[in-house]
């Protein structure tokens, strides 16, 4: 059994933060039930590559959950959710605040129904304040955090967007872990159920705020200010291609010059320690990138290992899966999609000793269990699909 078998979970999100954040706890054993609307539901089952009707995103973000689709705008649609609340742990949504409000779906009116409920609230700004109405995606999200300040190219000065959904996704993990804790405070007896209350903005400045905020952390004038780690980060340009690699202690740096094929230049008076390195590092930038330049991505990566250097080839998301160290990590699973056909995907990252977690069923099909979860609360299928209560 996983972690989380027993607890049973009311996934009401669509696109990414709300219903990532479901999945990972269908993957850690929850019953995951996603209600979605009649007509198009989540719009992520229509979004990019797909076959027979389903996409690659929707599978990667709802495996491991059963579809109800009703319509909450009818009193027996709503009825038929209340139901399912009655004895539901969590509860997850992502829309803009006063919506469910609208619907006499809001905390308050759940928390009514049911007091030991995590009632689970994802926006982009947050409930209220100035920009509380907007509606935001992942990138907007990234210029209003500063995520995109950090990625700006510092010779042209333009800004630059992180393509890949990262917003969504650090909003999705933290709303995991915000429920994992609020289960583990009921199940502890410090209160029943509360309200999460998540915005992206915030998730997404936290995120932020470890590394890329280390200059801004300390407010007095006397500090003695230094780039942010990560403010040079920037591929390396070898002879045939790029690699990334790192040299912070004065024995990486002196291996990185010897997987270079220059090992005097750790003897350079200008580069003897971290500090003489700082002061003097556009020439040791330029002297890097000229040693790079007339050396194979082969053969620094031969040298990196030999003298313990942090140095990786740049893969690409193809050659992902015949890594040896992702194959030894047995990172993918491949199985057949009912929908899709062959899929791969990844399996969760983390490692249970005693209650493991495995991989959820394939993502639903739009309504594939709507007949089932209405027959397990005791209703009459049939007579509520041709009610068009459910689809």
């Amino acid at each position: 059994m996983g972690a989380l078998d027993g607890v049973k979970v009311l996934d009401l999100s669509v696109m990414i933060s709300g219903p990532l954040s479901a999945m990972i706890l269908a993957d850690q054993g929850a019953d995951v039930i996603k209600v979605e609307s009649p007509g198009l539901g989540d719009i992520m089952r229509f979004l990019g590559t797909n076959k027979g009707g389903m996409t690659g995103i929707f599978n990667n973000n709802n495996r491991g959950k059963r579809s109800l689709v009703v319509d909450l705008k009818k009193d027996e649609g709503r009825d038929l959710l209340l139901d399912l609340v009655a004895d539901a742990d969590v509860f997850i949504q992502n829309f803009r605040p006063g919506a469910m409000e609208r619907l006499g779906l809001g905390y308050d009116d759940l928390a009514a129904a049911n007091p030991d409920l995590i009632y689970v609230s994802i926006s982009g700004y947050g409930p209220d304040g100035p920009l509380s109405h907007r509606r935001v995606y992942d990138n907007v999200i990234q210029a209003a955090s500063g995520l995109a300040s950090v990625q700006t190219d510092p010779t042209t000065g333009v800004p630059s967007m992180y393509r890949t959904l990262i917003c969504d996704k650090v909003t999705s993990l933290n709303a995991a872990q915000a429920i994992s804790a609020a289960l583990f405070a009921r199940a502890s007896g410090r209160c029943r159920g509360q309200h999460i209350v998540i915005a992206m903005l915030d998730a997404a400045m936290a995120f932020l705020w470890p590394d890329s905020g280390m200059d801004a952390a300390l407010l007095d004038d006397d500090v003695n200010r230094t780039p942010t780690l990560a403010a040079n980060y920037t591929p390396t340009q070898m002879a045939d291609g790029y690699v990334s690699t790192g040299a912070v202690s004065d024995s990486e740096f002196a291996g990185l010059c010897a997987a270079l094929g220059h090992p005097e230049m750790a003897e350079d008076p200008r580069f003897a320690d971290a500090l003489s390195r700082t002061q003097n590092a556009g020439a040791m930038i330029t002297l890097i990138r000229e040693y790079a330049a007339a050396t194979t991505v082969d053969d620094f990566l031969q040298g990196a290992e030999e003298h313990d250097v942090p140095a990786s080839a740049i893969h690409t998301i193809d050659e992902l899966a015949d890594l040896p160290q992702v194959t030894h990590n047995e990172v993918f699973i491949e199985r057949e999609h009912p929908l899709a056909g062959n899929i791969r995907e990844v399996r969760p990252p983390a490692r249970f000793s005693a209650t493991p977690s495995a991989a959820g069923a394939p993502a639903p099909g739009f309504g594939q269990h709507s007949d089932e979860i209405a027959t397990e609360l005791g209703r009459d299928a049939a007579a509520l699909r041709a009610a068009g209560v459910i689809f």
